[in-house]
Formats: C-alpha cells, sequence, structure tokens
C-alpha cells in the first residue's frame, strides 16, 4: 500500500489522470461529433470535411508561425526571469499579429482557389475559406494563449480549459451540423478552435494582471530570431505531412470512390481520437521536461520515463481497441462505415510504432535539431506517399494504412539510431 500510494503521488501519475480525464471528455465529444456526421454528412461528405481539417493543420502552424513549440521551450527556460519572459512574450505577440493579418487578406482574395484544390475542383465552399480569414485571430490567439501555458507548466489549467473548450466546441458542431449538414461541419471545424479563445484570454489576462509585455520596447530580434528556428520546423512539417494525406484522399478517390475515402478518413479521426492521450502528455508534460533537461542523463530519464507509462497504457488500449473494432465503428458510425473494420490492423500497429517515435521526434523541438529534423521529415514523408500509392495498386484502400505502418516503424528506427546515446 505504501509503494502505491508513493506511486500515486509521481507528477506523471497525477498529469496522466487527470490528461485521462480530459482526454475521455475529447473522445466523447469526438463520438458525437463523429455519430453527427454519420448521421448528417455520411461517408461521402466526412472525405471532404476531412480534407479541410488536413488544410486547418498548416493554416494553424502559418497563424502562430509554428512558434508553439519553441513559445513552450522559450517560457519555460525563462519563467522565472520577468524582464525576459516579457520580452519572449512581447516578441511572440507582436510577430503574429503582423502574419495574422496578412493571412487574413491572402485567405480572402484566395478563396476560390482554395476551394478548388481542397474540394476537387469545387468552387461552392468558398465562403468556407472566408469565414476561416474572419476567426483566424481568435484562432491563432486560443493557440498561442495555451502555449504559454504549457510553457509555465500549468498543466492542470491547460488540461481544464481543453476540457471547457471542448464540451462547449462539440454542442457547437452538432448544433451546426443538424442545423446545416456538411457547411455546418465544415464551418464547425473552423469555430471550433477559436472558441477555446475565450477560456485562455480570461486565464492569461489573471495572471499578468491584463498585458503588461504588449510593448515596441520588449520586442528581442533576438528571440525572433531563436523562435523562427522553431518556425522553420513547425512550418515545414505543417505543409508537407497534409498534403501527403490530402493526396492519398484524392488517390482513394480518384481510383475508388468518396465512399472509400469517407472509410479511410473515418479510420484517421478515431486514430485521432486516441492519439490525443499521447500528442496532449508530450505537450504538457514531455516537452517541457526535454527543453530544459541540460545533459544526456536527464534526456535519457524522460525518455525512460515515457516508454515505462505511456507506451505500454497506449499498447494495452489498441489491442482492446481491435478486438472491438466492429462495435466501435457501430458505435461511433453506423453499418455503412463496416469496412474499415479491414482498415484497423495496420492502422493500430501504424499508431503504435507512431507512438514510439514521437517522444524522440519532439527532441528535435526541444534542441532546436532544425537540420535532422527537416531531413527525417522529407524522408519519411516521401516514404508514406510512395509506399501508399504503391501498397494501394496491390491491396486496395488497405494499401494505404499498410504504408502508413510501415513508414512509422522505419521512421521509429531511424530516430532511435540517430538518439541512440539518450536511449542507451
Amino acid at each position: 500500500m505504501k509503494n502505491l500510494s508513493e506511486i500515486l503521488k509521481k507528477p506523471i501519475v497525477k498529469v496522466s489522470s487527470l490528461n485521462a480525464v480530459s482526454v475521455v471528455v475529447r473522445i466523447l465529444g469526438g463520438l458525437f461529433v463523429a455519430k453527427a456526421i454519420a448521421a448528417y454528412v455520411g461517408a461521402a461528405g466526412l472525405a471532404v470535411v476531412e480534407n479541410m481539417r488536413k488544410f486547418l493543420t498548416p493554416v494553424e502552424s502559418f497563424a502562430t508561425l509554428g512558434m508553439q513549440n519553441g513559445i513552450i521551450k522559450y517560457v519555460a527556460e525563462n519563467e522565472k526571469d520577468e524582464k525576459k519572459l516579457y520580452s519572449v512574450l512581447s516578441t511572440v505577440f507582436l510577430s503574429i499579429f503582423g502574419i495574422v493579418l496578412l493571412f487574413t487578406a491572402l485567405l480572402l482574395v484566395f478563396s476560390g482557389y482554395c476551394s478548388e484544390w481542397i474540394f476537387r475542383n469545387s468552387d461552392q465552399y468558398a465562403w468556407v475559406f472566408k469565414v476561416l480569414a474572419f476567426s483566424l485571430p481568435w484562432y491563432a490567439g486560443s493557440l498561442i494563449f495555451l502555449a504559454i501555458l504549457n510553457g509555465f507548466g500549468d498543466y492542470k489549467k491547460v488540461i481544464r480549459l481543453n476540457i471547457s473548450g471542448n464540451i462547449i466546441g462539440v454542442i457547437l458542431s452538432i448544433f451546426l451540423m443538424w442545423k446545416f449538414q456538411t457547411d455546418g461541419a465544415l464551418l464547425g471545424l473552423i469555430l471550433f478552435q477559436a472558441v477555446y479563445f475565450i477560456f485562455t484570454f480570461y486565464t492569461i489576462w489573471q495572471r499578468f494582471n491584463g498585458f503588461p509585455f504588449l510593448s515596441f520596447k520588449y520586442f528581442d530580434r533576438t528571440i525572433l530570431k531563436g523562435l523562427l528556428s522553431y518556425s522553420f520546423m513547425s512550418l515545414f512539417s505543417a505543409i508537407l505531412l497534409p498534403i501527403v494525406i490530402i493526396s492519398i484522399n484524392n488517390k482513394l478517390i480518384d481510383n475508388f470512390s468518396f465512399e472509400t475515402a469517407g472509410q479511410w478518413s473515418a479510420m484517421n479521426r478515431l486514430s485521432g481520437f486516441y492519439m490525443m492521450f499521447a500528442n496532449t502528455m508530450l505537450t504538457v508534460y514531455f516537452l517541457p521536461k526535454l527543453s530544459v533537461a541540460t545533459d544526456i542523463s536527464e534526456t535519457k530519464q524522460v525518455f525512460s520515463s515515457y516508454y515505462k507509462s505511456i507506451l505500454p497504457l497506449f499498447a494495452i488500449g489498441l489491442s482492446v481497441l481491435y478486438f472491438l473494432r466492429e462495435f466501435v465503428v457501430l458505435f461511433i458510425f453506423k453499418e455503412e462505415f463496416l469496412p474499415m473494420t479491414e482498415l484497423f490492423f495496420w492502422q493500430l500497429l501504424g499508431d503504435f510504432f507512431k507512438v514510439g517515435s514521437l517522444i524522440l521526434g519532439y527532441q528535435f523541438f526541444a534542441k532546436k535539431l532544425t537540420k535532422a529534423f527537416v531531413i527525417t521529415e522529407v524522408v519519411s514523408s516521401v516514404i508514406l506517399l510512395s509506399s501508399s500509392i504503391f501498397l494501394m495498386a496491390v491491396y486496395g484502400a488497405k494499401g494505404a494504412v499498410m504504408g502508413h505502418a510501415f513508414t512509422y516503424f522505419i521512421y521509429w528506427i531511424v530516430l532511435a539510431v540517430y538518439f541512440r546515446k539518450e536511449l542507451i
């Protein structure tokens, strides 16, 4: 009992427990949204919605200059130095304010072109990109505020904000789908993230008693130069991966059908539900620790903690999910999506490899290893696209998830070799 008590007092257990509550709320919310999509949008509509969701990834990174990971690192390092902290925050806010205005204008001007590319030669959704343009400041603001709170290590506040924002976002998304079907689903994707702004703004305002750092006198070009290294890594990844995913999705549409692409998209959406747990733990708990780790032994401890706690739990969860796959598909979606059960094995295997490699991938950001990051991203993206196309030609739609598993198996091995000193 004494050992159990000591284990329960460990920070990682406390974070994992609270994070588990947040993930359960997000998963339940995701389930309700997925159920609404199945009811009001269907498999063909889901393929459209998923393409938009993938487009939002680079938009999110560009709107924030891809600085989230850099903000976490700089805030974590300078939390106790008020003057340096103000310089970090001022540089972040003033830089992002300018870039948000630029991208708002670009989205308004090129809304028709974006619609034609994302939705397969259809400009009927140009209005979606105009709505996105006007919601961009709130969208970007919420992401920056959350990154700052992550840097402070306020994991309780971050997780509680995630819970609150998710509940309201889900209610809003379902209402919009009920009223406007596919249009509502697309609108919900845009407004879902912007909802966080209300909560995050209030939390930051309370912490700083306003925004005293919003002044050009604190702006520091040296800090901006350092943050732009993180921007390059984040933006590079944010552009490359969605292009690959959209290309695979469109290949499924062209070679098979919108329904087949929708089933693959549904598999990705389901994957996103359980990947929340690992991604949130990495951002909230492990990245700040990797950022302040000063030597190999400290980094090794962080890696060891991850592989002993998070990865085994994830493996157990994936195993349970595989055996319950038919029930899960019918519960979340409907009978129309049952063919996607054939995709489960390779998707889950690939996600296990992906979670195993994620902690190593975050070391690129923690230590600002830009060149190595770019090389591994390019190679993994090329492998993902080429292997998926090749395997689809041989095994049909299942080839897309087989390519996913193959890619992250290779990726994990490559990163393990690269960071072998920190692992062994």
